[in-house]
């Protein structure tokens, strides 16, 4: 469904792309002073090269390569900024785009840096001095700051994976709470009492409203609070669902179940509980999110919740062609697509009594 967005605006932005003559007023030097900086940093004193670099950080300036050669020229290149393209699920949002791009005659180019804010800062100083045409963001955890450095370079975006509408902005997002809730309704509706839930960095939104789900889910089934453990990891991938396998070896009482923040954390609890002799889903039930392309031919297929990733990127992009095409006339939406929980091998057994070492 498509929801209008609380904040309800048009396309463009109130905001000029950052010069050079605002550069040099701001560190109170002149053009020139700061052309030298720029091209010939050498023959500029390191007390004035150092107050222009901190006004050029400060401000956001990017230099636009060739901006002669583009003026009235409109680029034909689409940007998708992602977590982790070693993730299935964002390499999925990013072939999403590039369809929306080929159904306009459009290009993409793909990148990764929503993880960390300060890689993301140095893609939106390509993208903004090669002009490109605008970019779809997949949320991280530096979101907010992305986002304002986008608006004050006149850059067009549109946000994906976001479900808390951005002002004045676009975007396509997946109803994570209602997602990890059903899951965790399934795990209860097989049986299960006693269910440890592996959580991804809590800095991201999506994390954070999937453990939302979590709870509420064992909240309306009136269960107790030590029917659920929470393990936190610090990453979601293979390597640190392992890692969060192991310490669920080492509970004194084990869990009957595991729902993990992604399939990614899922597949590493299996790979651990299986070195270890125990059986999925006999010993233990695992439940994964994404439902990336491994997830069903796992070992033991795995019951996971689907996120639509390619059709957000679809949806993302082709939201942004439009913001681009049309500009001011562009009315922003906030868009939430629902999960789907599949079913499969790794929860369809009968769970058993608490394990013990």
């Amino acid at each position: 469904m498509t929801i209008p967005s609380t904040s309800r605006g048009h396309g463009g932005s109130a905001h000029h792309r950052i010069g050079i003559t605002d550069v040099a007023r701001e560190a109170g030097v002149s053009l020139g002073t700061v052309s030298n900086v720029l091209n010939r940093p050498e023959i500029v004193s390191e007390t004035t090269r150092t107050r222009v670099l901190t006004v050029i950080d400060t401000l956001g300036y990017v230099r636009a390569e060739g901006a002669s050669k583009l003026r009235g020229w409109a680029s034909r290149v689409l940007a998708v900024m992602v977590l982790d393209l070693a993730n299935p699920f964002c390499a999925a949002l990013a072939s999403g785009v590039e369809q929306a791009a080929h159904e306009a005659g459009l290009g993409v180019t793909v990148c990764t840096g929503a993880r960390d804010p300060a890689e993301a800062a140095r893609h939106m100083a390509l993208m903004s001095s090669h002009q490109i045409r605008g970019a779809v963001l997949s949320s991280g955890e530096g979101i907010g700051k992305t986002v304002s450095a986008f608006r004050r370079n006149a850059i067009p975006f549109v946000i994906a994976d976001q479900n808390a509408p951005q002002p004045s902005a676009c975007s396509v997002g997946i109803d994570d709470i209602s997602g990890s809730r059903a899951a965790v309704r399934h795990l209860l509706q097989q049986g299960h009492r006693s269910i440890a839930y592996v959580s991804g960095p809590d800095r991201l939104q999506q994390v954070r409203d999937r453990r939302r789900g979590v709870v509420s889910a064992v909240d309306r089934a009136a269960l107790p609070a030590a029917s659920l453990r929470e393990l936190p990891c610090h990453d979601l991938t293979v390597s640190a669902g392992r890692d969060a396998g192991d310490r669920i070896l080492g509970l004194r009482q084990r869990p009957t179940a595991v729902f993990c923040a992604n399939d990614l954390l899922a597949l590493g609890v299996m790979q651990a509980l299986y070195e270890a002799g125990l059986r999925v889903p006999e010993d233990i039930a695992i439940v994964g999110y994404d439902d990336i392309e491994f997830a069903a031919s796992a070992v033991v297929p795995l019951t996971s919740v689907r996120r639509p990733a390619a059709v957000m990127g679809l949806r993302a992009g082709r939201l942004l062609i439009e913001e681009t095409a049309h500009g001011a006339q562009h009315e922003h939406t906030h868009t939430v697509l629902q999960p789907e929980l599949v079913v499969r091998r790794s929860t369809t057994g009968t769970p058993r009594q608490d394990s013990r070492r």
